[in-house]
């Protein structure tokens, strides 16, 4: 009779030509790379970060701060954070998002002190969007019209018509401005990262702790406010 087959002793080495599963990269590799060159002095690596941030960085402290000036000196002081902290970057999120969170408590932190803000809390909260009603109801149909309840009597003016200098023009652009800059908190916050800085959806639902329905609504409602701004401006003219 045969013997019965043992089981390996947990400290018996593997066999030779046993296949040693790769060791998975981290999600966000590329941006620990970034990290240890920081954290060796790698000026270099610094600097690309500066060049591919920075403008980004200070549109978003200007949605907390209303001083160019001061958003300046926040970003500045983000990136001395960001030289002081890279030893505690891990790579649990990307390292943009790291970036952004230091930017955002810095700006939020500086606008209470300067008081030219709302209230921190009301930076943290958008229940101050929740009730508010995105444009003028009458350009509505009705919720009981027979056809298409709830949508556009009268649609937006379309502006493929109107010659291109005139919508590119920099009397254009800071009206935009100025109605980014009059949106409530969270409105602004949502539509500059989407649509100044090309965040993805799914970035910014991150990034602000948002569910995706309160992100789209809360875009929705921005950009509606922001063509009735430019609408306006384009009847004046």
């Amino acid at each position: 009779m045969s013997e019965p087959s043992q089981a390996p002793h947990p400290c018996a080495e593997a066999p030779a030509n046993t296949a040693t599963a790769p060791t998975p990269l981290p999600a966000f590799a590329d941006d620990l790379r970034t990290a240890q060159a920081l954290r060796a002095g790698d000026e270099a690596a610094f600097v690309a970060l500066i060049d591919r941030y920075h403008v980004a960085m200070l549109r978003l402290a200007l949605v907390y701060v209303s001083d160019r000036a001061v958003a300046e000196e926040v970003v500045q002081d983000a990136w001395i954070r960001v030289l002081r902290g890279i030893h505690g970057y891990a790579g649990r999120a990307a390292l943009k998002t790291w970036l952004f969170h230091i930017l955002v408590n810095c700006a939020k932190t500086r606008a209470q002190r300067e008081r030219r803000s709302v209230p921190f809390s009301a930076l943290a909260d958008d229940a101050d969007d929740a009730d508010e009603a995105p444009i003028d109801a009458d350009r509505f149909l009705p919720p009981d019209a027979p056809r298409h309840p709830g949508g556009w009597l009268a649609p937006p003016h379309a502006w493929d018509e109107l010659p291109e200098e005139r919508l590119l023009s920099r009397e254009t652009y800071a009206r935009v401005e100025h109605a980014i800059v009059a949106l409530p908190p969270r409105q602004r916050e949502v539509i500059t990262l989407r649509d100044i800085e090309e965040w993805t959806a799914e970035e910014v639902c991150n990034f602000l702790g948002l569910s995706e329905s309160n992100q789209r609504v809360l875009l929705h409602r921005a950009r509606l406010r922001v063509r009735q701004e430019i609408e306006r401006y384009l009847r004046e003219e």
